[in-house]
């Protein structure tokens, strides 16, 4: 992997809700700006302590027993292969609520801490890292999981309060980050000529059900202002989402697409600049665009 000159000195700081997310949510492009020279930082918001065991092949006694070490166990491995640093804020996993109507969120859960207690670790983390780009969910959550709505608050919040002297003096000296994004890897038009192409070639596509059941929102689509070219990367994601055993089943949707299909399709990793204290001209094809001399 060459390193680019240009790329050293820039810091890169995805927010996400649990472990496996940074690995199923930008690792691609993660994988393709560490090789590049980019410091690249990972803040975790919980240990994902009630994630549901999704491959069968762990759905066994002594991992449920374990769930919190194991899922830490992965997530250094996740981070050993994308060559990232992460931190974990320290907050306790939601669950997914399940039934009509939903029961209330446990205790003490990440989503129900108030929203400026929850804010202050990312500060902190903000102001020592000193990050030119943070990067997060949409206000959907990406889906709408509790944790990941409240990643999405609290990583808003953060890129301001971060920045301002009078907010949690405390914390470390204030920091600007310089562009803040929202993921949009799950968007329609993506998983669509996946399946168009898919179905070209004779194989049986994933994403059937689901497209038949997506609603169209053009405006949603629309946001869509940065696609990152990382298709050389796809490979280091899969072996960051694999080392996350618990949550992805390899013989699950995540790898019924050949890789090689993939990258043909559709081998961006597609964000939406949401603020910037930076011109660049959109679309963008890089996270760091408009961003010339790093401090």
């Amino acid at each position: 992997m060459t390193q680019h000159p240009s790329r050293a000195g820039l810091r890169l700081m995805h927010v996400h809700a649990h472990p496996d997310d940074e690995s199923s949510k930008g690792a691609a492009s993660t994988a393709m700006y560490v090789a590049q020279g980019v410091d690249v930082h990972v803040a975790t918001c919980t240990g994902g302590e009630r994630g549901s065991i999704l491959n069968p092949k762990m759905d066994r006694p002594d991992i449920l027993e374990n769930i919190t070490e194991i899922r830490r166990q992965e997530m250094e491995r996740a981070r050993d292969i994308l060559g990232i640093r992460q931190d974990w804020l320290g907050f306790i996993d939601s669950g997914w609520p399940e039934g009509d109507p939903k029961p209330p969120l446990p205790e003490g859960c990440f989503a129900l801490v108030p929203l400026e207690e929850a804010v202050a670790p990312l500060v902190r983390l903000i102001r020592e890292f000193r990050p030119h780009v943070l990067t997060t969910y949409d206000e959907r959550g990406g889906y709408p999981h509790p944790d990941h709505i409240k990643c999405h608050e609290i990583s808003v919040e953060a890129f301001r309060a971060a920045a301002d002297p009078d907010r949690y003096p405390e914390l470390g000296e204030p920091w600007q980050v310089l562009k803040l994004y929202y993921h949009h890897s799950f968007n329609k038009a993506r998983i669509q000529a996946t399946h168009d192409a898919m179905i070209a070639h004779g194989l049986e596509s994933p994403w059937a059900e689901r497209l038949a059941e997506w609603k169209d929102e053009p405006e949603w689509e629309a946001r869509v202002t940065t696609r990152v070219p990382c298709s050389d990367y796809f490979g280091v994601r899969d072996q960051a989402l694999l080392a996350h055993a618990t949550q992805i089943d390899p013989d699950g949707f995540w790898f019924a697409i050949p890789r090689e299909l993939q990258a043909e399709v559709w081998p961006t990793e597609d964000f939406e600049l949401v603020e910037s204290k930076v011109a660049s001209q959109l679309p963008e094809d890089d996270l760091f665009a408009g961003i010339t001399d790093p401090q």
